[in-house]
């Protein structure tokens, strides 16, 4: 059984990097040493904890083992496999991200990829992605590198500019959600049993969190014309304010019906290919009102919530049945399999563009299908969506290269032509200059 080292940045976090050691459990190609780096030591050593009974309940000890690195250096060491899994500063800077755009009137129903929140947790993010770059670079540079962390184009933009040889991707669930949802139609329409999600062969293309679905197939069937069919019915999209209501009442912050996505196919023939928390806020259509994003049966995640499950998270105590593992929809596992040569993975991929979006920038980290074998990942060229939608990707494409360049340059009046420019920011000049002057000191990078 081939052995293989891991290292875990951000090895202290209670959601990515646990799941991650359960789905590690799963199969039996593979042995590992998981080195888990943190800064916050111990938090990873709690985790080690965790991962030796993770490893005990399913039967791995010896097999998998784990340990804690003291520095970033000592962990990469001769690393095959490199996952960053990260919260760029402490949880309360959330509040500031979220709640500070608001008193001007902007909504963000997540605020950790676009929008003023997502573009100062940028500013955080970046500069520790490309520490990270240089430290591979310099210990572990033939490593394969597997992002989690949000905004997910520009961290790893952040991994390719300061080590431009870096071997890196970026891996999103969201278009999973898409893929079961177009099975469960699907199952609807034909009345049988709902196909697993990857069953369903997509077509996706464009920028992380706004990414669409150009072509749709099951068993050989266009799906495509069916959803067209069901969006212009007249049946698509009912009025769900109330169920907004009770999602809000109910703290269910991540439910959505996929309208938005929806919406998109009717009005710009193409589908949308994330959730509609995230879709929502690269576009000023549905974040007009809270009723607005209820109407479409989705809600903003209050910081309440992120303060409350930071704290949840950190004193979480594990039983065994709670460690037992058991096939999750994440493919981090999957991924590293394929490049150890164990399977071929066809999935959506972020990586630089070399002409598989072609309405996008080369070398711009872009999202599309690609396949992944031994020691390779090979991106597919995907269908072009529609013009409109071309257009609103350009945009955001020019937006994080500007940013990508200002953090890079740490130049704040560069990183105002960014902000300024980002379709949510529908303010006068004066009004969001003040507000990214009031944003760069409460959202700035710290850890207390």
């Amino acid at each position: 059984m081939e052995k293989v080292r891991i290292c875990i940045i951000g090895g202290g976090s209670r959601l990515w990097a646990i799941q991650f050691l359960k789905d590690l459990t799963l199969q039996d190609k593979v042995g590992a040493h998981v080195v888990l780096y943190d800064i916050d030591k111990n938090a990873a050593l709690s985790n080690e904890k965790v991962a030796n009974e993770i490893f005990k309940v399913n039967g791995k000890s010896g097999v998998l083992s784990v340990s804690v690195s003291d520095t970033l250096a000592e962990g990469l060491k001769g690393s095959d496999f490199v996952i960053i899994a990260i919260e760029p500063g402490i949880t309360d800077i959330r509040k500031y991200d979220l709640g500070l755009p608001e008193e001007y009137g902007i909504l963000q129903s997540v605020g950790d990829t676009t929008g003023p929140g997502g573009l100062m947790r940028a500013r955080r993010a970046l500069p520790l992605f490309f520490d990270f770059a240089r430290e591979i670079e310099k210990n572990c540079p033939e490593a394969w590198v597997i992002n989690y962390t949000n905004p997910m184009t520009l961290c790893t933009s952040a991994l390719y500019k300061a080590f431009p040889g870096i071997k890196a991707l970026g891996c999103c669930h969201e278009v999973f959600h898409l893929e079961t949802f177009i099975a469960e139609f699907i199952a609807s329409k034909r009345g049988i049993a709902v196909p697993d999600r990857r069953e369903i062969d997509i077509d996706v293309s464009g920028l992380n969190h706004f990414t669409f679905i150009t072509k749709a197939r099951y068993k050989g069937e266009d799906v495509i014309p069916l959803l067209r069919e069901y969006v212009n019915s007249g049946k698509a999209f009912p009025d769900l304010t109330e169920k907004g209501r009770t999602l809000v009442k109910e703290g269910k912050w991540f439910d959505c019906d996929h309208l938005v996505a929806l919406k998109f196919l009717k009005d710009f023939d193409v589908l949308g290919a994330a959730g509609d928390r995230h879709l929502a806020e690269f576009v000023p259509f549905f974040l007009t009102s809270d009723e607005e994003a209820w109407r479409y049966g989705f809600v903003r995640t209050p910081y309440s919530y992120r303060e409350a499950e930071a704290i949840r998270k950190k004193n979480k105590v594990y039983t065994d049945e709670e460690l037992i593992a058991k096939p999750s929809d994440e493919e981090g596992v999957d991924i590293l399999l394929s490049l150890c040569g164990e399977r071929t993975l066809k999935t959506n991929i972020n990586m630089p563009n070399k002409g598989q979006v072609r309405y996008l920038g080369e070398n711009h980290i872009v999202e599309s299908n690609g396949y992944i074998t031994a020691n390779s990942i090979v991106p597919i060229v995907s269908t072009d969506p529609s013009p409109a939608v071309q257009a609103m990707e350009r945009r955001i494409e020019t937006e994080q290269d500007i940013a990508l360049e200002a953090i890079w340059k740490n130049d704040m009046d560069l990183l105002f032509e960014a902000f300024a420019m980002d379709p949510l920011v529908s303010l006068h000049l004066d009004k969001a200059r003040e507000l990214f002057d009031k944003m760069l000191p409460l959202c700035e990078l710290r850890y207390n």
